[in-house]
């Protein structure tokens, strides 16, 4: 039943899909699709504006205008379906996908690699955000280099000026879950002994949705560890 009311709009025009409303709306009724945050649904939508404060393009606002009323079942019946959604997938058989099998590892030596073969200083295994666990044993007391996936493509020199001697976690802010981040960065660094964190991301807008889940997840976990922003441009240089 449609009724007058207020409720969410977004404007296209100023919004560049950072993604940082969608963690700000606890009936979860906007998400970004195709690079756009959209309110999926008036029903979801309770009009109160507690996403207002996260833009920071200014792309949000109230309108009254007739829409379905908003629907507390519906929000139930669609935040449960988001959190079966979110469940973290069983651990994978040995004869499985590596992705979940965690692995610590020592890095390359330079001296004992010729410059043709190239060096790594990579250390352990995973390194996707998602797929990380809050207790991996590499993470204890670890530097952590938090690293767009962009990012991680565009700087050629990436293994020797940013991850050596750092545990690396990699992400993309735009198509990735923020809530599910946010809440996963509390918890290292609440438990994990951080010692320093560096965000590294691209000169573009979605990337800046990055360094904001890092520091809620920070802030989150009551915290203080010390924090250093990167940003590359597209062809690899730093801004």
């Amino acid at each position: 039943m449609k009724t007058m009311r207020k409720i969410i709009e977004i404007d296209d025009t100023l919004c560049d899909g950072c993604g940082q409303c969608v963690p700000a709306c606890a009936e979860g009724a906007i998400q970004v699709i195709d690079g756009k945050a959209r309110v999926i649904s008036d029903n979801l939508c309770d009009g109160l504006g507690a996403c207002l404060g996260e833009c920071p393009a200014g792309a949000l606002k109230i309108v009254e205008r007739e829409a379905d009323e908003f629907d507390e079942e519906a929000v139930e019946d669609h935040l449960k379906t988001i959190e079966e959604k979110e469940k973290p997938e069983s651990p994978a058989p040995e004869c499985g996908c590596p992705s979940l099998q965690m692995k610590t590892f020592a890095a390359d030596k330079p001296a004992e690699r010729s410059p043709a073969a190239g060096f790594s200083a990579l250390t352990h295994w995973p390194i996707k955000i998602r797929l990380v666990p809050p207790k991996a044993p590499f993470l204890k007391n670890a530097d952590l280099l938090v690293l767009a996936d962009c990012a991680g493509v565009a700087h050629t020199r990436l293994h020797e000026e940013l991850l050596n001697g750092k545990v690396v976690m990699m992400g993309c802010p735009k198509f990735d879950n923020a809530d599910e981040y946010i809440q996963k960065f509390a918890e290292i660094f609440r438990t994990a002994g951080i010692k320093s964190v560096t965000v590294a991301t691209m000169a573009v807008p979605c990337c800046s949705g990055l360094p904001w889940i890092v520091k809620k997840g920070l802030e989150k976990s009551g915290k203080s560890v010390p924090l250093t922003e990167i940003v590359f441009n597209p062809k690899g240089d730093m801004v």
